[in-house]
Order: structure tokens, then sequence, then C-alpha cells
């Protein structure tokens, strides 16, 4: 791992960054809220609001609560990085989140995996 990066603070949220074997690994501690999902979207992409990585895994295995807002969050990185041929992948999402990804269809979008090495392998 490399490039490690603490993309942002927040009370309820800390997302931090690392690069695996060429793909971003954005690990994601707290609750992804309104007052949240900036930090998750600055962590996910650069700071212009471009991919600098095509290839991105979201590792949410420490995230407690998510809302609308992080749906709208994955949804947009997902857009800007499909258009550049790129790919997103959420791992580990614990059954609470995992069930608000379900509920609105986003699993059938990014595919939604159990583990990081699970994701990082598909």
């Amino acid at each position: 791992m490399s490039d490690n990066h603490r993309a942002g603070l927040h009370d309820r949220l800390r997302a931090v960054r690392t690069v695996v074997d060429g793909v971003r690994v954005v690990t994601v501690h707290g609750e992804i809220d309104h007052d949240g999902k900036d930090i998750l979207v600055q962590a996910l992409l650069s700071a212009d609001g471009t991919p600098t990585l095509q290839r991105i895994v979201a590792d949410l295995s420490d995230v407690t609560f998510m809302d609308s807002s992080g749906v709208n969050a994955f949804v947009t990185v997902y857009q800007q990085v499909s258009a550049d041929h790129g790919w997103l992948r959420i791992a580990g999402a614990q059954e609470s989140v995992l069930r608000v990804l379900q509920i609105v269809g986003i699993d059938a979008l990014i595919p939604c995996l159990p583990t990081i090495e699970d994701a990082l392998s598909a």
C-alpha cells in the first residue's frame, strides 16, 4: 500500500485513501450523511472533481449509517468514473448500509462485495 492520505475529517465521518496495486481504496469510518458526503466524494475523486485513478474500491466495513446523501455521492462518483472507462466497487458494507444500497438499487449499478480482497479481484 502507498499514498496514505487522510482525505477528510468530520465529527462523524473519516475517510482514508490508500493505493493497492493501482486501485484507490478509500476506507470510510463513521456515518455518511449530508454533513459528510463531501468528504466521501473528495476521498473518492481528486480535488478538481475528476478521478485520479479510474479504479476505486470504497471500503464501508466501518460505516455505521448511510442516508440518501451517501447514495447520491456514490452515484455521482460512479458516473464520473464510468465516463472515464473506470470502475467503482463497494466492499464490506454492514447489513444496515447494504440494505440501503439494495433498496435503492445501487447494488445493480455498483458491485457490492463482502471484502476488499473480493472487490480488488472481481
